[in-house]
């Protein structure tokens, strides 16, 4: 009886330890299935946060490069707009100078035509109560109706033209007046040969005869004559 009870002893010991035993196996695998499902929410966590990173940078670079074109474009838009106030301020002078070449030429014209209201009345003087011309008159008077032939003249033109061939001021002009000219005719002939040259508008053709010597009456009788 007390071998049978030390036995059953033994027995009950090694029952309790596979119970024992059983219920630690059956307990792991709970415990690495939570540990993987852990691990695999911590994975998707991760791979998302990744590619909030990785989309964050992607945006990150276009918005720079967005950036670099804009700085570009302004960058542009600003060398065009130095180039457009150059080119202004080179129009600008420009205008400055035609406006002053034009002022020195309507001065220039007035003292030719003031000049030449001068010159009737002093070659009539030089020219004696007789009215006959001298030598040198006649020779200067010549060569006045040798350039008539040749192109169109304005009376003071014509003398002046004497005048740079060596003739006295007086001479010129008592050679010229002694000639019979319409001097409406010359200023027409003088505006068609300007056109056939090169273009001109009307206002700029009045003032190239009145440039060449011609009143304003002449000129404006001598641009009108072309059609302009």
């Amino acid at each position: 009886m007390q071998r049978m009870g030390k036995v059953g002893v033994l027995v009950s010991s090694a029952a309790a330890l596979v119970m024992l035993t059983g219920c630690g196996a059956s307990e792991a695998p709970d415990t690495a299935v939570a540990t993987t499902a852990v691990t695999t929410a911590d994975d998707a966590r991760l791979a998302e946060a990744e590619q909030r990173a990785e989309r964050a940078e992607s945006e990150a670079a276009q918005l720079a490069e967005k950036l670099t074109q804009a700085e570009e474009r302004a960058s542009a838009a600003e060398a065009e707009l130095e180039s457009v106030a150059a080119e202004l301020a080179a129009a600008e002078e420009g205008l400055t100078a035609a406006e002053e070449a034009l002022a020195a030429s309507e001065a220039e014209a007035a003292e030719e035509v003031a000049a030449s209201e001068e010159r009737p009345a002093k070659a009539e003087e030089q020219a004696g109560s007789s009215g006959t011309l001298t030598v040198a008159q006649e020779n200067a008077a010549r060569s006045a109706r040798s350039y008539l032939d040749f192109t169109a003249f304005s009376r003071s033109g014509l003398i002046d033209q004497l005048e740079f061939e060596g003739y006295s001021t007086a001479d010129a002009t008592a050679a010229v007046d002694s000639l019979d000219v319409d001097y409406n005719e010359q200023a027409a002939k003088a505006a068609e040969n300007y056109l056939e040259f090169t273009g001109f508008s009307r206002s700029g053709l009045i003032d190239q005869l009145l440039f060449e010597g011609y009143t304003q009456e002449q000129a404006t009788y001598g641009v009108d004559k072309t059609g302009l």
